[in-house]
């Protein structure tokens, strides 16, 4: 599912425009980049899992192309650790899948 297919599937599911389902989605997005920027930046949506910052220590590694060493600096990365509704909903589908 891409943008697109997410703000057609939100907007019949809640009844409203497209371009209000649009909206409700940039607005969301923009919410949790914001809150994510800020130092300790966590947000939480109880069922469905938790998005969080967390900083990826340097290290070194290897470029593929010359096999030389080279020094990845560390930085910030986003994290997402889904709810348990969530993972059971996921598990449940895939249990669907194998029985077929």
């Amino acid at each position: 599912m891409n943008k697109t297919e997410l703000i057609d599937a939100m907007a019949q599911d809640a009844g409203i425009s497209k371009a209000a389902a649009k909206l409700a989605l940039e607005s969301f997005t923009k919410n949790v980049i914001e809150t994510l920027k800020q130092k300790d930046g966590k947000v939480s949506l109880i069922g469905f899992g938790t998005f969080s910052v967390s900083e990826r220590a340097a290290r070194q590694g290897i470029n593929p192309a010359t096999k030389q060493p080279i020094n990845i600096p560390a930085k910030m990365v986003a994290k997402f650790k889904p709810g348990t509704e969530f993972a059971e909903a996921v598990a449940a589908g895939d249990a669907k899948k194998k029985k077929k």
